[in-house]
């Protein structure tokens, strides 16, 4: 049963990503792609994954212990604050910051976890603003 409602509640994510990624407004430099396709597709993967939880559903599940979930909460939390320090704090930071908590988590030594922290940060930052021009949120380090 958890698994079906655990679809219901992907599906209905599903669907409100998808309505929210059509109502995206289209800038007067919009490529032939536009802006909502890919949030589209996403909620499209989004929205099979949880049919086939609905349809396919685990007959016995297995649910994680509470140590677990409270490690899931933690992560869930990490992610919301990415999102509100962004503006704030910028994009190496930030990025830094939760992907050196992930890298830990995931069983990294502490010291490892800030080396890939902090080399994915500047990885994709390279990648991002300078291969591919695209603007990043700027923190107290001006970049």
């Amino acid at each position: 049963m958890s698994d079906r409602i655990m679809g219901g509640i992907g599906l209905a994510l599903a669907a409100f990503y998808i309505w929210a990624a059509t109502i995206i407004p289209e800038s007067f430099m919009a490529d032939v792609v536009g802006p909502a396709t890919f949030p589209i597709i996403i909620g499209v993967i989004i929205a099979i994954c949880s049919i086939w939880f609905i349809l396919r559903p685990d007959p016995e599940p297995v649910w994680p212990s509470l140590n677990r979930l409270a490690e899931i909460g933690f992560a869930i939390a990490v992610c919301l604050l990415y999102a509100i320090l962004l503006p704030k704090l910028g994009f190496l930071i930030c990025t830094a910051l939760a992907a050196s908590y992930m890298s830990w988590r995931l069983g990294g030594t502490p010291v490892g976890a800030v080396l890939t922290g902090v080399g994915l940060s500047i990885g994709i930052w390279v990648v991002f603003k300078l291969v591919l021009g695209l603007s990043l949120a700027v923190g107290p380090l001006g970049i």
